[in-house]
């Protein structure tokens, strides 16, 4: 996998043992593509590794996720934001935090 150039991460967790994994990045449009890419290989291994726990997690699932963008303009520039929110289980946030540790550095 390449390393993640674009997305920032945090993460955090609840007292019922459900963490937060929150993505963001906000680029320039030329960089959409890059970022889109970044998104699909987090999304990608959170399938392969969790591939029948998707779903809420108060169901019995390891992790959901919700996937929002937005443009702005301000004067000349335009910036796209993009945030990927993960809710997940203790052992999902094991795996993800031992699979993406350097960029969570």
């Amino acid at each position: 996998m390449s390393p993640l150039h674009y997305l920032t991460f945090d993460l955090s967790d609840d007292t019922d043992g459900v963490g937060t994994i929150e993505a963001m990045a906000s680029t320039a449009p030329a960089q959409a593509d890059a970022v889109d890419a970044e998104i699909r290989q987090v999304l990608d291994w959170a399938w392969r590794q969790f591939p029948h726990s998707h779903g809420r997690l108060d169901e019995g699932h390891d992790w959901d996720h919700d996937l929002q963008t937005a443009q702005e303009q301000a004067g000349d520039r335009a910036w796209r934001t993009v945030t990927l929110t993960i809710s997940a289980s203790p052992a999902f946030m094991e795996a993800f935090t031992a699979r993406f540790s350097a960029a969570l550095e």
